[in-house]
């Protein structure tokens, strides 16, 4: 891989980015992961600065109207955003980053830096996203049909992605991800 190369990993809700990262990171840490920041509150076993940075909505905002972050979306009724600094920083410094973010965000990293590689986490099958969502037992009824109909227009958008894996298991696609960034 290209020493400086961003790539961004997306896919729709469950399909199971953050885990399939965690365990990427845990076996190769030296890429640049970048922290994503959330107005929403955190989940059980979230760890503030690891997992996202958790902030107000009014700093939230401040931060888009400074240019501060590389891409934001409200997503749920809460926004994230990936810092805009520490990723040219480590482009500068010609290390590799890895994003974990939405569709919606992953599109607005390829329009600032158009050679960002986008790699789509797809799950085998849908009855296995919604199973993977109920599992996580993260979210209301509401929120959980809200996330399955985001689910299902993201899906439809695969074809914009550089490179698509099936997230049949994490080891399976911990290996695809270390063999197509080069790790």
């Amino acid at each position: 891989m290209t020493s400086s190369a961003v790539w961004v990993i997306s896919g729709p809700s469950a399909v199971g980015k953050g885990t399939v990262c965690e365990r990427l990171r845990s076996l190769h840490p030296e890429p640049f992961y970048s922290v994503s920041m959330t107005t929403r509150s955190p989940r059980a076993g979230e760890v503030p600065g690891k997992s996202y940075h958790f902030v107000a909505i009014d700093e939230f905002r401040s931060l888009i109207e400074g240019g501060e972050l590389l891409e934001w979306a409200e997503v749920h009724g809460n926004y994230y955003g990936t810092p805009r600094q520490p990723v040219l920083d480590s482009v500068a410094e010609n290390r590799p980053v890895i994003l974990e973010i939405d569709l919606q965000g992953a599109r607005q990293v390829k329009e600032n830096l158009p050679e960002a590689q986008l790699i789509f986490l797809s799950p085998p099958s849908w009855e296995e996203l919604v199973s993977r969502l109920r599992g996580r037992g993260t979210e209301d009824d509401a929120a959980m049909a809200r996330r399955l109909e985001t689910a299902k227009q993201e899906l439809l958008q695969i074809d914009e992605a550089d490179h698509v894996i099936v997230n049949v298991s994490i080891e399976e696609t911990v290996e695809a991800l270390v063999s197509l960034m080069s790790l």
